[in-house]
């Protein structure tokens, strides 16, 4: 059996509504394997019997992405202590993603998935409508580190 998804509503995001093809909590979480910053491939399945936080982002080294990751790296301890793993995937590309673990000093696996499969598998990736154009991309469901924690208790 693969790990259930543990999922966070939106927090904040002003003058954006999303696609309602999404996982809700207790989903079985869809099965991939991507390569991450170094190019080597991870598996869902192999962290099987886990808890698993996979959070998805547009875009490395952006502003936002930036802090959503540093939340999750200084926060990486109590989630740890509290028998969590993190990913991070993005469509960005390996070497994209190993600058940017490189410069924050990121301390959990970062995937890489160009053909966006995975984010949509998760409902992670689709039409979105931002102040009111509609646009296609990554949809932000994570929210904020700290609300999640708050809802995962730790």
């Amino acid at each position: 059996m693969l790990p259930r998804v543990s999922v966070a509503a939106p927090d904040g995001q002003k003058g954006a509504r999303v696609t309602d093809d999404r996982l809700a909590p207790g989903d079985p979480a869809p099965d991939f394997t991507l390569p991450d910053a170094d190019g080597n491939q991870v598996s869902l399945s192999a962290l099987r019997g886990k808890k698993v936080i996979i959070y998805f982002y547009p875009a490395a080294m952006t502003p936002g992405c930036t802090k959503e990751a540093c939340d999750f790296r200084d926060h990486r301890s109590d989630l740890s202590d509290a028998g969590f793993a993190v990913l991070g995937i993005s469509p960005d590309s390996p070497a994209k993603l190993a600058k940017f673990r490189d410069k924050e000093g990121l301390t959990f696996p970062l995937l890489s998935d160009p053909s966006r499969e995975v984010l949509k598998a998760y409902g992670a990736y689709g039409e979105k409508m931002m102040y009111g154009k509609t646009t296609v991309g990554v949809v932000k469901a994570t929210g904020h580190v700290a609300r999640l924690r708050q809802d995962l208790g730790v």
